[in-house]
C-alpha cells in the first residue's frame, strides 16, 4: 500500500485488507453530480471512498453513528440511480466484521 492520507482510519484499514488480498484498489477516484442547481452549480455530489476495478465496484466506508446513516444511505441510493454504479455501503459493524476476521486470534492460533 502507498503512503496515502485517509479521510479516516477505518478507511486505511480497509484499503490494508485489500492489499493483503491483493484485490486492486482506487482511492476517491470518482465525484458524481447527484444535484445541481439550475445555474449548474453543484448542490450535492458524492465521493465514494473505493473503487474495485477489476469487479467495477465502488464501496463507502462509514463509521457515521446510526442517526446519520440515512443521508449517507440515500446518497448512495441516487448514486445508484442516477449512473447505474454499483455501490455497496459499508458500515461500520460491517468493517468490524471484515477486520476482526482477517486477524489472527489467540484462540485461533
Amino acid at each position: 500500500m502507498s503512503q496515502r492520507r485517509f479521510a479516516h482510519p477505518a478507511e486505511a484499514e480497509y484499503a490494508r485488507l485489500l492489499d493483503e488480498h491483493g484485490i486492486p484498489w482506487e482511492y476517491e477516484p470518482h465525484t458524481f453530480r447527484l444535484e445541481t442547481h439550475e445555474d449548474g452549480r453543484i448542490v450535492e455530489a458524492m465521493t465514494p471512498d473505493f473503487y474495485l476495478p477489476t469487479i467495477g465496484v465502488y464501496v463507502e466506508c462509514t463509521t457515521a453513528r446510526r442517526r446519520l446513516m440515512s443521508r449517507k444511505r440515500r446518497k448512495t441510493r441516487k448514486l445508484r440511480e442516477r449512473y447505474g454504479a454499483i455501490v455497496t455501503l459499508l458500515e461500520r459493524a460491517d468493517l468490524e466484521r471484515l477486520l476482526g476476521r482477517t486477524r489472527a486470534r489467540p484462540d485461533e492460533a
